[in-house]
């Protein structure tokens, strides 16, 4: 199974790792990456302390955890590639069309953050 049809069709729960240059680490609840290709995806993020991390140390780790009750997921090792911050290709790429931005978020400019796959790994364990 392609990796772009395994987050389309597992529900579960994901954790975007991140550190600063000085490898100060951050973790954050992120949603399924949206897949541009097989080794492209892209997350949606504010100008919090994730985003911030990324200018400086452009690495990050991606942990998915699936629904119930064993173990199973992905573990994806990223690496920035580029951003954007076009309001419509934003709303465009959305999984969750009928989102609603929250009301205090409103005015918080948002970007499109691109990651290229550089290592999946099961949710344990080191061999698929």
């Amino acid at each position: 199974m392609k990796l772009s049809e395994y987050f389309e069709n597992t529900t579960g729960r994901g954790v975007l790792a991140t550190s600063d240059a000085d490898g100060k680490v951050d973790v954050a609840v992120y949603s399924r990456p949206h897949f541009i290709d097989e080794e492209t995806i892209a997350y949606i993020m504010t100008d919090k302390l994730t985003h911030k991390n990324l200018r400086s140390n452009p690495y990050a780790a991606y942990l998915f955890m699936e629904s119930g009750e064993k173990f199973v997921g992905k573990r994806l090792y990223l690496a920035r590639i580029k951003e954007e911050s076009d309001p419509e290709k934003i709303n465009a790429i959305r999984w969750r069309k009928s989102y609603a931005v929250p009301e205090d978020q409103k005015n918080e400019k948002r970007f499109l953050v691109y990651f290229k796959i550089e290592k999946v790994l099961p949710l344990i364990g080191d061999k698929e």
